[in-house]
């Protein structure tokens, strides 16, 4: 339904479904003492009238001394809230804000894409790290889990519900070690007991093998040449990161793939590519993760262009969420943020965890279930990178490759292996799925979530 608002421009519509399980949104964290809290949110600015769904936004502390404070989002169920599943959601990055999360992929509102008249004033808002001068992944780990057990023992009503861990993009690195850690907790007899059951994860970075499946995939796609495809594979042996620059033939194939590739939208290849007023290179250490998609770091810096441009749309969330009424509508305390942004690269990131695979194994091991599933037209993490990592635990197909459907036409392919992992494409999304899809993933959740098959 469109809505009336208060500020003119962004407004907000409710999506036309909410996902029937308590959602937990873990945003990025933020340097300063605040103590324990948690508020309902009523009204946001930009939404006509009280907010059809229960949210609570709050702080907990984190770190040793709780010295490190994380602002988060709870949206509870709308069908039944202390017997439907507990899900903690990643958002990826590394350094982007569970609130794009919230209103591009999986939660009950979506910004209204209009024409913005420039009536909001730039203040302060959630999300950013000032006080932290680097991250690594190990740290996001033990923070996370460290955050989820204060949680739910602020929340014990909620200590018996069925808990989800799940992310994309980059959370693929995290999320199955989160789970693990929270299984080896339930062991060792930490308290609160978890009801862990299992985790997923969409157009998940799994490890940092990626950028050896773009070329395959752009050949299948017929983004490139047979010609150059098979010259890429003679001189560079499948090998396209990290290469000898003494390998000249090599180079030379992967200047020229390069090229090919430079007119093309790489998060969802069929959608246009758009300009960007600033794109700033990174010297960060992850920016081979993260250079066929800098839209998702330079949000503040885009032009005001056609709506027609997917990333007008993330334009808009940087002027709301940096609105002084939006963050006292959401209860941020003031002073403790400059600028929301919705992706960041300005944190530097240690990327400590090679690969997600090892902490897989660990919990197929232990029989929890798993859903991985990808966007398969996602050029930034192909599926065909997950297929493979998948394809290397050599698990046992219990259901083979096969389409699954919503509304009576196909919505993607999905295969079910002997140790409860279930991989899914979603036809036609990008990266992330739910963005592009966000009735099929729906869809596809729904059903795997209450162990049915879709």
């Amino acid at each position: 339904m469109s809505t009336s608002t208060p500020l003119n421009n962004p407004r907000f519509i409710c999506h036309g479904f909410l996902l029937p399980i308590l959602v937990l949104l873990l945003l990025l964290q933020i340097s300063s003492q605040l103590g324990h809290c948690g508020t309902i949110v009523k009204y946001l600015p930009g939404f006509q009238g009280p907010l059809p769904f229960l949210l609570e936004t709050g702080y907990i502390g984190v770190g040793e001394n709780d010295d490190v404070q994380t602002f988060y989002y709870f949206i509870e169920s709308e069908n039944n809230p202390r017997e439907d599943p507990l899900m903690l959601w990643l958002t990826g990055g590394p350094g982007c804000s569970a609130f794009s999360g919230l209103v591009y992929e999986i939660g009950p509102l979506a910004f209204q894409v209009d024409e913005y008249d420039g009536g909001l004033s730039l203040i302060w808002c959630i999300d950013h790290t000032p006080g932290q001068r680097w991250r690594p992944d190990w740290l996001s780990v033990n923070q996370t889990y460290q955050f989820f057990r204060k949680w739910l023992m602020d929340h014990p009503e909620f200590l018996t519900n069925k808990v989800y861990i799940a992310g994309d993009s980059y959370s693929g690195k995290l999320v199955p070690v989160i789970a693990d850690e929270i299984s080896k907790g339930n062991e060792q007899g930490l308290q609160p007991w978890i009801n862990l059951q299992g985790y997923l994860m969409g157009n998940p970075v799994i490890d940092g093998n990626v950028v050896n499946y773009r070329i395959p995939f752009a050949h299948g796609m017929g983004l490139i040449s047979d010609e150059l495809y098979q010259s890429l594979l003679k001189h560079c042996k499948g090998e396209y990161k990290n290469v000898d620059i003494r390998n000249v033939l090599c180079l030379r194939y992967l200047k020229s793939f390069d090229k090919m590739k430079s007119g093309i939208n790489t998060p969802q290849i069929l959608e246009p590519l758009c300009e960007f007023a600033s794109p700033k290179p990174s010297k960060s250490s992850w920016r081979s993760l993260t250079e066929n998609y800098p839209w998702k770091f330079n949000d503040t810096h885009l032009r005001l262009q056609s709506r027609d441009c997917r990333t007008y749309g993330y334009l808009l969330s940087s002027y709301w969420a940096n609105d002084d009424k939006v963050c006292d509508a959401l209860n941020v305390q003031k002073g403790t943020k400059r600028e929301w942004r919705r992706c960041t690269r300005e944190i530097p990131y240690e990327m400590d965890i090679p690969s997600s695979l090892p902490y897989q194994v660990n919990l197929s091991k232990k029989g929890y279930r798993s859903l991985i599933y990808s966007g398969d037209h996602d050029m930034v993490v192909p599926f065909l990178a997950t297929q493979a990592q998948i394809r290397s635990l050599n698990y046992s197909i219990v259901d083979d490759w096969r389409p699954w459907y919503t509304n009576v036409q196909v919505a993607g392919y999905t295969r079910t292996y002997s140790n409860a992992m279930t991989f899914a494409t979603v036809k036609a999304a990008g990266h992330t799925a739910p963005e592009y899809k966000p009735q099929e993933c729906f869809h596809m959740y729904t059903n795997w979530i209450s162990e049915r098959p879709f």
